[in-house]
C-alpha cells in the first residue's frame, strides 16, 4: 500500500490553543526553569560561603537589571508551578474534573500566579526599604 493514500493525522497547526493544553505545556516549562534558576540561587550560596568578594560579584549580578529579570520570571515560574501543582492534587481527589470546573480551575492558577508574584515583589522592595 503506498504511503501517499494514508490520512494525514492533525498537526498543532490546525488547533486552537485552548487553555488546558497550554497550561499543560507551562506546567512542564515552569519546571525546567525552576531547575535551571536554582542554579542561580545556588551560585549565590556558594558565592556566599566563600567570601565578601566572592558574595559582591554573584550580588552584583543577581542586582542587575538581568539578575532582577531572572528573578521576576523565576518567581513566576515558581507560583505558577505551585498553584497549577495545587490543583492536580485536587484533580486526583476526583474533583474539578468536569469542564466548566476545569477552566474555572486554570484561571485560578493564573490569578493566583500573578497576584502572589506582584505581592512578593511588593513586599520585597518594602521590606528592603524602598530602595
Amino acid at each position: 500500500m503506498p504511503t501517499q493514500d494514508r490520512p494525514l493525522s492533525p498537526h498543532l497547526q490546525i488547533y486552537q490553543p485552548q487553555l488546558t493544553w497550554t497550561m499543560s505545556i507551562s506546567h512542564r516549562l515552569t519546571g525546567i526553569a525552576l531547575a535551571v534558576g536554582t542554579l542561580l540561587l545556588v551560585y549565590w550560596l556558594i558565592a556566599a560561603a566563600q567570601g565578601p568578594e566572592a558574595f559582591a560579584t554573584a550580588q552584583a549580578l543577581v542586582g542587575s537589571w538581568i539578575g532582577r529579570l531572572l528573578l521576576f520570571g523565576w518567581t513566576i515560574a515558581l507560583f505558577y508551578h505551585l498553584a497549577n501543582g495545587i490543583r492536580h492534587l485536587v484533580w486526583d481527589t476526583g474533583l474539578w474534573l468536569d469542564l466548566p470546573s476545569v477552566y474555572a480551575s486554570g484561571r485560578g492558577v493564573l490569578i493566583a500566579t500573578a497576584l502572589l508574584t506582584i505581592v512578593t515583589w511588593i513586599a520585597g522592595y518594602w521590606f528592603r526599604g524602598g530602595a
